[in-house]
């Protein structure tokens, strides 16, 4: 078996990537090395919400986007659900209702486990309810409208906002800066970060919203995947300074490289 032409590159590169995440893992596990990531304060208020809902006795809104589980928008989603097992941890920490509302019938279920597991780890799952997580519809304004009546009806003290939002985003954050919530939204569909900036507290940007697991768990595998990815960011930005040097000489030799 060969490869084909123009592909050898991308092959190499590909197995040179995979084995720094692994090599950055196991020594990010082994206590070698240890990944700092920068203060989110997007991340770091999100305990600061639930604790004001709490106090206030109202309950805290949660929604994982409108993004699907397949397709180039998925990450997204898994990354909110991440961000969803931190927050039903706090919740039960702090004895606070939580409301997750799904607009994707795909993402039900996993939202549903997400919860009923962190309340378990937190040993009180007896808070779970059957209308904890709540699919509103598969509508992208009717489900909107659907959030929209919670924040009416229920005063919610907290409203997060992490993953995928197209056009519905600045109305939810509008409902939500209305019910008088304090807002954390985060998301890397980039036209959409101007809205949350204008209506909620706090706003994740862009990649953010992927770093998210990691630094709330502090989870070795996590932080050294992290870690590995920005320096192949690093070397992949000196790749195109050196490639802008070279071509600029009127060398060709790195783009010759590339195409094999």
């Amino acid at each position: 078996m060969s490869i084909v032409k123009g592909n050898l590159f991308g092959f190499y590169a590909l197995i040179v990537c995979s084995l720094l995440i692994v090599a950055v893992i196991r020594a990010t596990k082994a206590g070698k090395f240890t990944p700092v990531l920068r203060r989110i304060a997007g991340l770091e208020a999100i305990e600061e919400s639930i604790g004001r809902a709490t106090e206030m006795g109202k309950p805290i809104h949660f929604s994982p986007g409108i993004a699907d589980i397949t397709g180039s928008d998925a990450p997204q989603t898994f990354a909110a659900l991440e961000v969803l097992a931190y927050v039903t941890g706090l919740s039960a920490k702090y004895d606070a209702d939580l409301i997750v509302t799904i607009r994707i019938p795909n993402v039900l279920p996993l939202a549903q486990e997400v919860v009923q597991q962190g309340y378990m780890a937190a040993g009180k799952a007896d808070m779970y309810k059957e209308d904890t997580v709540r699919f509103l519809s598969s509508e992208q304004f009717a489900y909107i409208a659907g959030v929209l009546g919670i924040f009416a009806r229920q005063k919610v003290a907290a409203n997060i906002m992490i993953g995928g939002f197209w056009a519905e985003s600045l109305l939810m954050a509008e409902g939500g800066a209305q019910a008088g919530a304090i807002q954390v939204a985060g998301t890397a569909n980039m036209h959409q970060i101007p809205f949350f900036v204008a209506a909620c507290d706090y706003t994740l940007i862009g990649e953010e919203i992927y770093a998210a697991g990691a630094y709330l768990s502090q989870d070795k595998n996590k932080l050294g995947s992290i870690a590995a990815q920005d320096y192949i960011k690093l070397a992949l930005i000196a790749m195109v300074f050196v490639g802008a040097a070279m071509a600029t000489s009127g060398s060709q030799w790195l783009v010759k490289v590339m195409s094999k």
